[in-house]
């Protein structure tokens, strides 16, 4: 049996570290403990290079040295944690994946989102898997070559100049287009949206949101929500239908 998953909270407000523990004391899987708590990134980085821990649960803006240039200065160690992200704001998503964050999540975190990324985190710490046996996509991850079984193929979403692809395990960061990515994608993918093409085995359900945000699809693992475009809707449908 692998040993828990060892978590280090780092989050410059106390009740955001609160929130975070008492989130971690519901989790069901992985087995984990929490290390510890930081409320800086100096203070953290102190705690990773007296015991390094699994993970960091790590905020974005902090005072001080902010989470993405921590989380650039854990590449420098011997042994480095993963990274998760949790930061009220959005829109520095595309840059922790640029430090290799397994997961990018937005408070208020939900359980469901948070064990997850811990699933992610864990997944990595098993003994890698045997070569894929089934089809398989070769995409271009910051220049070099991967071959992602398309069995684990979540989701690919165009985000700024980037495209994210999602496994259970892992956001990618892949330097192609979405239009490229999808000649090559099988019957077993369907564009929900000008900006996402997903699997529909990971599809869990279709359905309406509210008037303003239209309709949307259920990604699983990890209850992940991606819009439905109007244009796309019936097309949608009719996919996952005949799925």
């Amino acid at each position: 049996m692998a040993a828990p998953l060892s978590v280090l909270i780092v989050d410059d407000e106390p009740l955001a570290r609160l929130r975070l523990r008492t989130l971690l004391g519901a989790v069901t899987q992985p087995a984990l403990v929490i290390a510890g708590e930081a409320g800086s990134a100096e203070q953290a980085m102190a705690l990773v290079r007296r015991e390094p821990p699994d993970l960091l649960l790590l905020d974005v803006r902090m005072p001080g040295r902010g989470g993405l240039a921590l989380a650039a200065a854990l590449h420098e160690l011997p042994r480095r944690p993963a990274v998760v992200f949790v930061s009220a704001h959005g829109e520095h998503a595309l840059e922790a994946f640029d430090v290799e964050a397994v997961d990018y999540l937005t408070k208020p975190v939900r359980l469901q989102r948070l064990q997850a990324a811990l699933e992610r985190v864990a997944a990595r710490r098993a003994p890698p898997p045997a070569p894929p046996a089934g089809p398989v996509l070769v995409v271009s991850e910051r220049g070099r070559l991967r071959r992602v079984p398309l069995a684990e193929l979540l989701y690919l979403r165009a985000e700024a100049k980037a495209v994210l692809l999602r496994t259970p395990a892992e956001t990618i960061v892949l330097d192609e287009t979405l239009a490229e990515l999808e000649q090559r994608l099988g019957p077993g993918f369907v564009r929900i949206h000008r900006n996402a093409i997903v699997a529909r085995a990971a599809v869990r359900a279709l359905e309406p949101r509210d008037a303003d945000e239209g309709w949307a699809v259920r990604i699983a693992p990890g209850d992940e929500w991606l819009a439905v475009s109007r244009r796309q809707l019936a097309a949608v449908r009719e996919a996952l239908g005949e799925g």
